[in-house]
Formats: structure tokens, sequence, C-alpha cells
């Protein structure tokens, strides 16, 4: 599985993507296709203001494409609701 992380209009931290590639490994697994690509685009909307951090998680392999897009205090929950709604769209692929 290829990864990519996009941020837009900020340098990402070195902890941030230790952070990405811990959680997302277990994907590849998953997925079971190492054509599979997963594309994390993060944004920050308005600086200084709440829920200002933009995390959006796109899918895409063999099957249907899968997408999940939160807006959080910090990237870190950001990543961890989208991978969440990632796990329930894989639940009901495996399901059919």
């Amino acid at each position: 599985m290829t990864l990519t992380v996009n941020p837009v209009n900020f340098e990402i931290a070195e902890r941030l993507e230790k952070y990405i590639a811990k959680k997302t490994a277990r994907y590849a697994k998953m997925l079971n296709n190492p054509s599979a690509e997963m594309n994390i685009r993060l944004t920050v909307i308005k600086p200084e203001t709440n829920l200002n951090k933009q995390t959006q998680i796109r899918v895409l392999g063999n099957g249907p494409e899968m997408f999940a897009e939160k807006t959080c205090d910090s990237f870190e929950q950001g990543i961890d609701l989208c991978l969440e709604a990632l796990d329930k769209q894989i639940e009901k692929l495996k399901e059919r």
C-alpha cells in the first residue's frame, strides 16, 4: 500500500508523520492489496480558532473508493476519527 501525506499551507512535523505511519500500518494487511493507495490531506482552515484542523483520507484500490473527512482541534484526533470511519466502511464491504 502506498501512503501519501499532503499538508496544506504548513510544514508537517516528524512526530506527526510517525504517528500517521503507525496508525495506518495495519491497513496494508486489512486491504490485502499491494497496489492500494491511501492519500491523507491535512489542512489548517482558520488559524487561531477551535476546530481548525481538517483531515481527509481517501483510499483507492481494486474495490470502491473509501473516503473520510473530519474537522477537529488536532490532526491526531482527526486521523483517529477518520480511520474509525474507514474501519466501518471496510466492515460493510467485507459483509457483502
